[in-house]
């Protein structure tokens, strides 16, 4: 199986983590936090956490052992 196409869903994760952050980041009460918005970022954040983790990974290679 090509790189390429293991890439795909982790590619989606991190566009929607980066969507997540952008939504965020453009409403009005960005300044105070609520308790849902620090969910979401968290959220975004692991989805942007796993897709680059994942990406560094496959171009790596495998692994020597």
């Amino acid at each position: 199986m090509s790189n390429w196409r293991k890439l795909v869903p982790f590619v989606g994760l991190l566009l929607f983590g980066l969507l997540a952050v952008l939504d965020i980041a453009s409403k009005p009460r960005f300044a105070s936090f609520h308790g849902s918005d620090v969910v979401q970022l968290v959220a975004a954040g692991m989805c942007i956490g796993v897709a680059l983790v994942k990406l560094v990974g496959c171009f790596r290679g495998p692994s020597s052992s």
